[in-house]
């Protein structure tokens, strides 16, 4: 194992694994630190200045003529596998569960004595059928034509795109010259294609239902602030940012004094980044576009100039850098649903965030007085005073509100993205965009263009690239908006002021 060339080396380590002796492990784990010496025929193992023999594991007097034993690449990979290997047979799951995740992309002939040693003993339902691939792994390289074809049409049944690595290769000219095996080689490769096709395609949906619920969750504030109260409001993007520095800010207060408590930061950032948006967006209102409503050419410029102050301020006050705002150890990681398909947990959070938020918007806008108030005061403002109903007070409360939302969205936002004085500037178009193609005050066709523009987006993507996509999304809706200028849902009924 410590002197020879590569492939006498190899074999020695992949035998001497296979053999069940209990000082293999130790042995292994100092070749792969450096810490074996040869002198002759004789392979010492040092450390920390003692020196013992590597056979009879007694302490020694170290040769002056020892050398250190050089492992290039191919035997560090080697090694490795054989330490993996041995925990195959831990009684640990999840440690055999890590040891044939590294040996997939190692396995060989050489290690098959163990492999089905941990085969027959395996009592984990997914781990035996992982452990019989990696045999067909080992043994589609063997000198039996009859077991290559075997193992050749086993891995035809797996699910793993090392194992479609492993088939391109055997496919590769001079590897695999028996044209039987050859064909099965193929058809198993189309078999792996297919099902890992499958997890590439839900990828795709899901990652665009993602992008959708961000769309979403931006456009539900301008639904209000400009579905509803026709207000063109350029600062949008910028009320997002706010939130998304809210979050930052309540980060960093959990880690100066609660860290103990830092996973649940994000609990507290969510009402702090609305309200922090909304406090914005009400005296926004109040200073300045109360006097515009009716003027979209003056509030637009307005709102754009105002988007400008904002971003300079925070600018000033937080640098111009990006600043960094941590995920929580619940939203890391992600669940495996195939092996080629991992969802992120903060990407789910975010689905289920933005589903929450539409709920709460539909109930508020239905179900209360106040959007009673908001949808009367949109409808007819002159009939609402007239009953008694303070006009400009409903106004900062939905402005206010709609705000609120686009801080929420920063929020999340945050939690899958950077943070900068930009982070408003690449949505504020796309959310645009979402609340025409769905219909000018419908909060339905605003659920309906998100998701449909994240996914058609995504879909898009992989077929002509992101720029690509874009360009086609802005014209799909151009020519949608000519044939349908009302949006996917038009306003029913007659006008109130008719």
């Amino acid at each position: 194992m410590a002197t020879g060339d590569s492939d006498s080396r190899a074999a020695a380590i992949a035998a001497a694994a296979a053999s069940g002796d209990p000082a293999v492990p130790a042995f292994l784990k100092a070749l792969a630190d450096g810490d074996v010496k040869v002198a002759g025929e004789r392979v010492f193992v040092v450390k920390d200045d003692a020196a013992r023999d590597a056979a009879t594991g007694a302490p020694v007097a170290l040769p002056g003529d020892a050398e250190d034993v050089v492992n290039n690449n191919r035997m560090r990979r080697e090694i490795d596998a054989a330490i993996a290997s041995l925990h195959l047979l831990s009684s640990d799951v999840a440690e055999r569960r890590t040891a044939v995740a590294e040996l997939k992309s190692q396995v060989d002939e050489a290690k098959l004595p163990l492999i089905e040693k941990a085969y027959a003993a395996e009592t984990d339902a997914r781990l035996k059928a992982e452990l019989g691939l990696l045999r067909s792994a080992a043994l589609v390289s063997s000198s039996d034509r009859g077991k290559r074809l075997e193992a050749a049409r086993l891995l035809g049944e797996s699910r793993e795109p090392a194992t479609k690595t492993l088939l391109l290769e055997r496919l590769a000219a001079d590897v695999e010259t028996d044209p039987e095996v050859r064909a099965q080689l193929r058809a198993s490769l189309a078999g792996i294609d297919s099902r890992l096709a499958w997890g590439e395609r839900v990828g795709v949906v899901f990652t665009g239902v993602s992008l959708g619920s961000i769309l979403l969750l931006v456009a539900l504030g301008l639904a209000i602030t400009y579905g509803l109260m026709g207000v063109i409001n350029m600062a949008h993007g910028e009320l997002m940012m706010i939130g998304a520095y809210a979050t930052y800010v309540v980060q960093n207060a959990f880690k100066a004094w609660w860290p103990g408590a830092f996973d649940w930061y994000v609990l507290a950032a969510i009402p702090t980044a609305f309200a922090s948006a909304a406090l914005v967006g009400a005296v926004l209102e109040r200073s300045v576009i109360r006097w515009l409503y009716g003027r979209p050419l003056e509030t637009l410029l307005a709102t754009w100039g105002i988007s400008l102050v904002l971003q300079q301020a925070v600018r000033s006050y937080f640098g111009a850098q990006n600043v960094p705002v941590e995920n929580p150890a619940w939203l890391s990681g992600g669940v495996e649903l195939m092996s080629n398909l991992t969802l992120p947990f903060n990407r789910i959070a975010i689905v289920i965030f933005a589903v929450l938020v539409l709920a709460g918007v539909t109930v508020l806008i239905a179900r209360t007085r106040l959007g009673l108030f908001v949808r009367g005061v949109t409808q007819n403002r002159q009939m609402a005073s007239c009953i008694g109903v303070d006009t400009a007070r409903v106004d900062t409360y939905a402005f206010a509100l709609g705000s609120g939302i686009a801080g929420l969205a920063g929020c999340a936002l945050s939690q899958v993205g950077n943070v900068g004085p930009d982070l408003g500037q690449g949505y504020i178009v796309d959310s645009f965009m979402v609340v025409v193609l769905g219909g000018v005050g419908q909060l339905a066709g605003t659920v309906y263009a998100a998701l449909g523009l994240g996914v058609l987006n995504k879909l898009l993507e992989g077929w002509q690239g992101a720029v690509l996509a874009k360009i086609t999304v802005l014209v799909f809706i151009v020519i949608f908006i000519q044939k349908r200028p009302q949006g996917i849902f038009a306003m029913k009924g007659r006008s109130a002021e008719a």
